[in-house]
C-alpha cells in the first residue's frame, strides 16, 4: 500500500486589482454599421438613378412644349400641351422624311443585328465544339477585335466600300454591322454552358450531320444567349452615328441619329427644327425600350448564365 499522498491543489492566482476609473473597450455596434453602409449604397444608386433619368425626363417634358414654351418656362416645368402637335409636325415635315429615317433604322438593325447573332453564335458554336489547328490563337485574333474601338476602322471600311463602289448605299452601312467580335465571345460561352457534348454525339450517332445538329440541336438550346447576343448588336447597331456619317451622303439612306444631327445642326438658321429635334429623339428612344421590354425575359437569363460561366 502506498503510503503517498495526493498533492494538495495550487491556491488560485489572486486577481489584480482593478484600477479606479478604467473600463473595458465598448464593442462595436455592427447592426448600426450595417444600416450606415446600406443608407450610403441606397443613396448612391438614388444620385446615379437620378442622373441617368434627367436627360429622359427633361426630354420627356420639353417634348410636349411648343417653341416659345422652350425658352420661356422652367426646363422641368410644364407649359401648353403640344405634344399631338408636335409628333404631327414630326411626321409631316419635308414629306415625313422622319418616317423614312425611321424605317431606315429599323432596316439597318434588324436585318444586321439579326444576321450578325446568326454568325456570331455559328462561329462561338464552332470555336467551342470543334477542335481545329490554331482555334486558340484564332480565337485570340477575335478577342483582339473586340479591344479596337469601332471608330478606328471606320476610315479603312470607307476606302474599302470606296474600291468597291458602295459608298452612299445601304450596303455600306449593313455589311460592316455583320461582324461582331464580342458577339463571338459571348457565343463561345454561351455554347460552353447551354449545349453539352453528349447530347451532340447523340444526335451524330442518329445520323444528323454538322449543319442540322446546329439548327436542330444546338441552336433551340442557347436561344437565351441568341437573345441576349442579338440586343447588344441591336442596340450597337441603332446607335451606329458615325459609321453612316462616312458613308452616307443622301439624305433619303440616313438613318434616325444621323437625321437627327443634321436637323440640329441646322437650328440656328431653322430655328421651327427645335421641337422636332427633341421630340424626334424621344421617338427615337421608343424602339429599344420595347425591345428589352419584349425580350427582357431572355436576356436576363442569358446574362445570368453568362455571369455564372
Amino acid at each position: 500500500m502506498s503510503t503517498q499522498t495526493a498533492a494538495p491543489d495550487a491556491p488560485p492566482a489572486p486577481t489584480p486589482p482593478r484600477r479606479a476609473g478604467r473600463r473595458s473597450a465598448p464593442q462595436p455596434d455592427r447592426r448600426g454599421r450595417g444600416i450606415t453602409s446600406r443608407v450610403m449604397v441606397n443613396g448612391v444608386l438614388a444620385v446615379v438613378a437620378v442622373y441617368t433619368l434627367m436627360p429622359l425626363t427633361w426630354l420627356l417634358i420639353a417634348s410636349t412644349k411648343s417653341y416659345r414654351d422652350l425658352f420661356a418656362t422652367n426646363p422641368f416645368s410644364l407649359g401648353d400641351f403640344q405634344f399631338l402637335a408636335n409628333l404631327d409636325a414630326l411626321l409631316v415635315y419635308n414629306d415625313g422624311v422622319f418616317v423614312r429615317w425611321l424605317l431606315n433604322s429599323l432596316l439597318y438593325t434588324v436585318v444586321a443585328s439579326g444576321l450578325s447573332t446568326l454568325i456570331s453564335v455559328a462561329c462561338g458554336y464552332a470555336f467551342d465544339k470543334y477542335a481545329f489547328r490554331g482555334r486558340e490563337k484564332w480565337f485570340g485574333v477575335v478577342l483582339v477585335g473586340v479591344l479596337i474601338p469601332s471608330t478606328v476602322v471606320q476610315l479603312p471600311l470607307y476606302l474599302m466600300a470606296s474600291e468597291l463602289g458602295l459608298v452612299n448605299t445601304y450596303w455600306a452601312v449593313l455589311i460592316p454591322s455583320l461582324v461582331n467580335p464580342f458577339g463571338v465571345y459571348l457565343a463561345r460561352v454561351f455554347s460552353e454552358g447551354y449545349v453539352p457534348g453528349e447530347v451532340l454525339e447523340a444526335a451524330r450517332m442518329d445520323g444528323a450531320g454538322e449543319v442540322r445538329t446546329f439548327v436542330k440541336v444546338a441552336l433551340p438550346m442557347l436561344a437565351p444567349g441568341f437573345v441576349t447576343i442579338f440586343l447588344f448588336s441591336f442596340t450597337a447597331s441603332w446607335n451606329n452615328f458615325y459609321g453612316a456619317l462616312m458613308m452616307l451622303n443622301d439624305d433619303r439612306l440616313y438613318p434616325v441619329n444621323l437625321g437627327l444631327y443634321m436637323w440640329n445642326q441646322n437650328v440656328y438658321q431653322q430655328p421651327e427644327l427645335y421641337p422636332l429635334v427633341i421630340i424626334g429623339s424621344l421617338v427615337a428612344v421608343v424602339p429599344l425600350i420595347v425591345a428589352f421590354l419584349c425580350l427582357q425575359r431572355f436576356w436576363r437569363s442569358g446574362l445570368t448564365a453568362g455571369a455564372v460561366k
